[in-house]
């Protein structure tokens, strides 16, 4: 029978390692073997001796870090398998933004499942989440919380419309902005989508792996100020709480922290993680024996899983040096 190990992936200081493998998972700090599972800062890193990851997620990277090594990029499709020492690894679609992995472990007949970020919504803009059974899933927790339920995020889009003025949207530059772009073009075609320069060149990559077209165009002042108050501004955060006395526009954040929405025009709850119903939705097809928490709190799930299976979050490294 297949023995769960407790340490295969613990989390140390530079990031989540696997020392049956001798690589990390979304290292914070550079590393010689580095798996990383979507292209956010804080998962996607530089200065790394080789670096696995999906093409579009190495795409934003190089739009980050220009001079990224092309010979420490090893692009990996999803569904195929390779190996690092005595683990084979395949990477799953996540769901969460464009090239972004669950990744798939295997070592001595167990299936350990890193989720990374992910989410189960409908998003035109990447790769829909793929259900992969595993005896050990690490999964993120960012929302695991009982009181924590996402909206419909077409009823959310839509208190956008009729709105008497232009909008300044506050949004993650990648990922969010262009779902956002994608969901303003196919729900409120009346409105223009204005874009950040930051978030355009990150457009442009969306557009080149073809998974939706987008309507939008670069900002510029004037054509904010003239023409129709049919508007709406993409901004990433740091710009939109720098204007936060802005006149002639309604304010809005899309998120689903609570906290991002106080002092705006309109809530606008649309998030890219899973919410508890969905947690628990894909942990039932998952299919789990033991679960590992990262990112975020994981007591509401330990609770709710008391009489069912181990849930505990991801243990450090110290522990087993300690211990052992």
């Amino acid at each position: 029978m297949a023995v769960v190990l407790a340490d295969f992936l613990v989390r140390e200081e530079r990031g989540y390692y696997c020392r049956y493998g001798d690589f990390y998972i979304d290292a914070l700090a550079p590393v010689e073997t580095n798996v990383i599972s979507h292209a956010h800062g804080d998962h996607a890193t530089n200065g790394h001796g080789r670096m696995y990851a999906t093409a579009a997620t190495f795409a934003f990277m190089r739009n980050k870090y220009a001079k990224i090594p092309e010979i420490s990029m090893l692009k990996q499709d999803f569904g195929f398998p390779f190996r690092l020492g005595e683990v084979e690894l395949t990477l799953f679609p996540a769901g969460h933004i464009l090239g972004s992995a669950q990744i798939l472990m295997i070592f001595r007949g167990v299936r350990y499942l890193y989720t990374g970020d992910y989410k189960l919504q409908e998003d035109a803009t990447c790769e829909p989440l793929q259900i992969v059974p595993a005896e050990v899933l690490i999964t993120e927790s960012t929302f695991a919380d009982p009181a924590t339920k996402h909206p419909d995020f077409r009823e959310e889009i839509l208190k956008l419309k009729d709105r008497p003025s232009n909008i300044m949207l506050g949004c993650y530059t990648l990922g969010k902005a262009q779902r956002l772009t994608a969901l303003i073009n196919q729900y409120l075609p009346e409105r223009e989508v204005l874009v950040h320069h930051k978030m355009h060149p990150i457009h442009k990559l969306y557009e080149l792996f073809g998974r939706t077209a987008l309507r939008y165009s670069l900002y510029n002042r004037k054509a904010m100020k003239e023409g129709a108050t049919n508007k709406i501004y993409l901004v990433p955060p740091l710009t939109f709480n720098s204007y936060f006395k802005a006149k002639n526009v309604l304010k809005a954040f899309a998120s689903g922290w609570e906290r991002l929405q106080k002092q705006n025009d309109i809530e606008l709850y649309i998030s890219d993680h899973v919410d508890w119903d969905d947690l628990l939705s894909f942990i039932a097809k998952v299919e789990p024996t033991e679960i590992w928490t990262i990112h975020g709190d994981g007591r509401a799930l330990q609770k709710h899983f008391a009489q069912q299976m181990v849930v505990r979050d991801l243990l450090k490294a110290e522990c087993f040096r300690h211990c052992s």
